[in-house]
């Protein structure tokens, strides 16, 4: 199986308002894939509809080879969802919340499981705090962890760097890269366009309910015209600059 998206046709509309006009993808399997849109461009009901919490009004969806609408529990069980929101249980600690979710699963040795992904993240100093009392960025990647649980073929990212500081962003990044480079295939939606500039193979542009733009960073580039070229020092950019000050490469 090449593409473990496969979306044609898709339409969706809510009472009057008619959200999705006859959206058409791929997505590659084992690559990051870019959806970006303003809000309310529709991103987030994409998502929502390729992981089985939404119907589409019509069109065709498969996820990991399987109809969202005829096989949607063999789409659940092949997939993870982070949304906007962090997904975490602030009563229980950052360990408790990946446990509960490895016996969700039926994971063989729950606490192995939360014991390791809570060192690929970095919360193991944390690990027995209420997730409460994390930062925002602890708990974004709490939340990612725990999507991770059961290693996922596909794992769908809702614009997970809303509302986070600039450290905790590149964080993400950096996990959004790992995951790729592992082998899962990486479906996120964002507004930032930086965002989607450093992680994305492909990247797509919703707007007004259809897929406007869809191609490589590359092929995008080449449907503007060429800028005039001036030879000037290089500055560095902002991501440089703060890189620098907190003394990290």
């Amino acid at each position: 199986m090449k593409n473990s998206i496969q979306v044609k046709g898709l339409h969706k509309s809510y009472r009057e308002l008619h959200v999705l006009k006859g959206v058409d993808f791929e997505v590659e399997k084992g690559s990051i894939f870019a959806l970006l849109g303003s809000n309310g461009a529709g991103k987030t009901t994409i998502v929502k509809i390729l992981s089985t919490l939404l119907k589409q009004d019509s069109g065709e969806a498969t996820v990991n080879g399987f109809d969202v609408i005829s096989k949607p529990d063999n789409v659940r069980q092949s997939i993870s969802l982070t949304g906007q929101f962090a997904a975490v249980d602030d009563v229980l600690t950052g360990r408790e919340n990946l446990v509960m979710i490895a016996r969700l699963r039926h994971l063989d040795n729950p606490r192995q499981v939360a014991e390791d992904l809570l060192t690929r993240f970095g919360l193991i100093d944390a690990a027995d705090r209420k997730s409460s009392t994390y930062s925002g960025g602890m708990r974004r990647r709490l939340d990612i962890a725990m999507s991770l649980v059961g290693n996922s073929a596909l794992i769908f990212l809702d614009e997970p760097t809303t509302g986070l500081d600039p450290e905790a962003r590149i964080e993400v990044w950096k996990i959004v890269k790992e995951l790729a480079d592992n082998g899962t295939t990486v479906f996120l939606t964002t507004q930032y366009l930086e965002e989607a500039e450093q992680l994305a193979d492909r990247i797509a542009i919703l707007h007004e309910g259809k897929i406007i733009v869809n191609g490589t960073l590359a092929e995008l580039k080449k449907l503007f015209p060429p800028a005039k070229v001036e030879y000037i020092e290089k500055q560095p950019t902002l991501e440089d600059i703060f890189l620098s000050i907190i003394g990290k490469k």
